[in-house]
């Protein structure tokens, strides 16, 4: 059934209103754009709107890149996804499971620690008073906050999203292919999908036509989120990207330009129950750093990402060839946003 576009922009008016958005809101169905506007502004201090050509941070969304990395050095041979941690990379971790591979981690099972437990902690910022955030610009910056502490459980027990995960599958790209895991994803995702407008960009120096991350001290008042993130964007979070780059990737991942149909069926392989439930009874669980609904059958891949100041989301329904990607600069309305238009095309 095709989108009703004019359903679809009413509906996404009335949310607008209700609880205003600052970002971006792009669908595509086939080979039409149904809907893209952006709202709000990308700097409040010069009053510069967002527009469709606006670069906003991903946060996680990021894992996304990190496992097509990884899948395209399994493709190579490099490693498989049995590979365990301990065989291809050289960094102790005293107390962890040798038992750990890469499976485990892709798919958040691994037991680690992680650096940011988000069972337990909700404020991000909160972890760069003790160690500020300019500090951490590389991956291996994030090691003495869980390199050495003990595991939460066996390997391959259960799924617990973990950011220490993907800090580990960046470094084993590091090591494998010898480039920074920045200069790797530029090179062979980004350049490969012709993402020319998406990188990982230093917080302290933005390039033109990016969003600042905004979190709002009181109704009228507002600040960036330059002190509540790592200076830089790394393997599990960060990079920035546009809503032209997000369509990019899907067709460039989809018709197997990234990887061959065989390494991407592995990525699309609902790997791990998460115990997650949308609103229409979907479950929503996990492949290779991606996110797959499903009902009775596969309704969406997606990747999402949340900072502070910075909100992401990006699926593909495969079936009915449908994308819709969302990118905000705050926070709060952020997932009514994106439930409203996910609902509504659902």
């Amino acid at each position: 059934m095709a989108i009703h576009i004019t359903e679809l922009e009413r509906t996404i008016a009335k949310q607008h209103e209700k609880a205003p958005f600052s970002g971006v809101i792009w669908v595509k169905e086939q080979s039409e754009i149904v809907f893209a506007k952006s709202y709000g502004l990308a700097n409040r201090s010069e009053a510069i709107p967002n527009t469709l050509n606006t670069r906003f941070a991903t946060a996680s969304g990021t894992k996304t890149f990190t496992s097509a990395a990884i899948c395209q050095l399994v493709e190579k041979n490099l490693l498989t996804f049995d590979t365990l941690l301990k065989d291809c990379l050289n960094i102790p971790f005293p107390n962890f499971d040798p038992a750990i591979t890469v499976h485990h981690l892709l798919t958040h099972s691994s037991g680690i620690p992680d650096y940011f437990d988000e069972a337990v902690m909700d404020d991000y910022e909160a972890l760069w008073k003790d160690r500020p955030m300019y500090t951490v610009c590389t991956l291996e910056d994030f090691l003495p906050m869980f390199q050495d502490r003990a595991m939460e459980f066996a390997p391959g027990e259960r799924f617990s999203y973990n950011n220490a995960g993907y800090i580990l599958l960046g470094l084993i790209v590091e090591q494998v292919s010898k480039l920074s895991f920045r200069e790797y994803v530029e090179a062979n995702i980004f350049a490969i999908c012709n993402m020319t407008d998406s990188a990982f960009f230093a917080m302290d120096c933005l390039p033109p036509y990016t969003a600042y991350g905004y979190i709002q001290k009181s109704d009228r008042e507002w600040r960036t989120n330059f002190y509540a993130v790592p200076v830089i964007g790394g393997s599990d979070g960060g990079a920035f990207t546009t809503v032209g780059d997000m369509e990019k990737f899907w067709q460039a991942l989809m018709t197997h330009r990234l990887l061959s149909e065989v390494i991407l069926k592995q990525m699309l392989t609902l790997h791990i129950s998460t115990g997650e439930q949308r609103r229409n009874g979907a479950n929503i669980d996990y492949g290779y750093g991606i996110w797959i609904e499903k009902k009775r059958e596969v309704l969406s891949y997606h990747m999402h990402g949340e900072d502070p100041g910075v909100s992401f989301y990006s699926g593909m329904n495969a079936d009915r060839d449908i994308q819709i990607t969302l990118m905000g600069n705050i926070v709060d309305p952020f997932d009514d946003m994106r439930n409203c238009v996910t609902d509504f095309i659902s």
